[in-house]
């Protein structure tokens, strides 16, 4: 009978293992499902592509133009190279107005604007007349000024450099 009591209680004890690991083992696998739907839930969340609307909505924001803001400089008349063939040496009368994109922009580069002016003259006393025919000579001018006064003004970013008036004599 000792036998019958020890296997009895053995039994007994097996028993009472069983439901706390079956309980572990209903803990892993809901555990397990959730992980997986997380995951899964987490991957469609960031594989998913934007509706046409969002899309077109997007776009309409990039789109959106803020005002262009100016900064006008003052008239400056510089005395350019005349290349040797000319008794006189010409004058160039030029007003220039910049274009920013930033209203903010605008407020760095107005405390710069002499080293802009001195950037400018510095450029322009080297120019003959032959440097200004036509509107390629024009637009390799402005294109020039352009890119010395972003040098100037850096890391500000003037958007065009653009010409009120421009007299060679």
């Amino acid at each position: 009978m000792a036998k019958k009591t020890k296997s009895s209680d053995d039994e007994a004890a097996a028993g009472a293992d069983a439901p706390k690991a079956g309980k572990k083992k209903l803990v892993m696998i809901v555990g397990g499902v959730v992980l997986l739907v997380a995951l899964g839930g987490g991957g469609w969340f960031f594989l998913k592509k934007p509706s046409p609307e969002q899309l077109a909505a997007a776009e309409a924001a990039k789109n959106v133009k803020k005002p262009a803001t100016f900064v006008e400089m003052k008239d400056m008349m510089i005395g350019i190279s005349s290349g040797g063939q000319q008794d006189r040496q010409p004058i160039m009368k030029i007003k220039v107005v910049l274009e920013i994109a930033d209203a903010k922009a605008s407020e760095e580069i107005k405390p710069l604007l002499p080293r802009v002016e001195d950037a400018f003259q510095v450029f322009m006393r080297e120019l003959r007349p032959a440097d200004l025919d036509g509107s390629a000579g024009i637009y390799r001018l402005k294109e020039e000024l352009l890119r010395r006064v972003n040098v100037t003004v850096y890391p500000a970013k003037v958007e065009a450099v653009l010409f009120k008036e421009l007299l060679v004599q």
